[in-house]
């Protein structure tokens, strides 16, 4: 897969350096694979679902930390959307704007 906004994932680990070797296996994994659909990235990550808009979110690091993320399928792209805490998610989720990243 192609990966647009990887800067994001530097800043990220850069607030929070336990997060640093999670997103780095996250994204060697996703680098490494050519998915097609849903049901394929569900192989690579067990802890992954969609959200709608052509986003889903990963959890990362044990669940301490989620990636919003758009993936076109079609031309294997993926675009990182957001990178947040568990209690930055839980805020987005509760006021519904995680499909508007």
């Amino acid at each position: 897969m192609v990966i647009i906004t990887k800067g994001i994932i530097h800043a990220f680990a850069d607030k929070h350096p336990n997060a640093s070797a999670p997103l780095n296996d996250w994204y060697e994994k996703t680098k490494s694979s050519s998915w097609k659909n849903f049901a394929a990235v569900k192989q690579t990550f067990k802890a992954v679902d969609p959200i709608g808009n052509d986003r889903y979110v990963f959890d990362i690091g044990g669940n301490n930390f989620r990636m919003i993320a758009m993936i076109h399928f079609n031309i294997r792209t993926l675009y990182i959307r957001a990178i947040l805490t568990h209690k930055e998610y839980d805020h987005l989720n509760k006021t519904r704007k995680l499909n508007k990243l």
